[in-house]
């Protein structure tokens, strides 16, 4: 990638990712190959903010976990929420760490994109 379409990709994608690895990914895409380039800019990536919300309504169902793709720890908080309502320590605690989570996600997403 070329300067200006980094600087683009972290003005609209750079709210995904925690601040202190914005200049890592900068390096990282201007090494890309142009193969790459085309994964990365097609890569859907959740709103941290957005999943915050969804937690927060419906975080003891787990499907804040569903939306960042860990579906068996969605499912567990769903079971434990229904079986014997543990879920909603778990939903909690969650309401707390899922914006973390969420750019550890996107962060993941990123990199399997660039091949890696």
């Amino acid at each position: 990638m070329n300067a200006n379409q980094i600087e683009m990709f972290m003005k609209q994608k750079g709210k995904y990712f925690d601040k202190k690895q914005h200049k890592a990914i900068s390096e990282r895409l201007e090494r890309l190959t142009p193969e790459h380039d085309a994964a990365v800019l097609a890569t859907k990536f959740v709103n941290p903010t957005m999943n915050e919300y969804v937690s927060i309504f419906f975080g003891e169902f787990g499907v804040d976990r569903f939306l960042i793709g860990q579906i068996g720890k969605g499912i567990g908080k769903l079971l434990l929420t229904a079986c014997c309502g543990i879920g909603l320590i778990w939903w909690a605690i969650d309401m707390f760490v899922i914006n973390g989570a969420t750019k550890k996600a996107n962060l993941e997403k990123l990199y399997k994109a660039m091949g890696d």
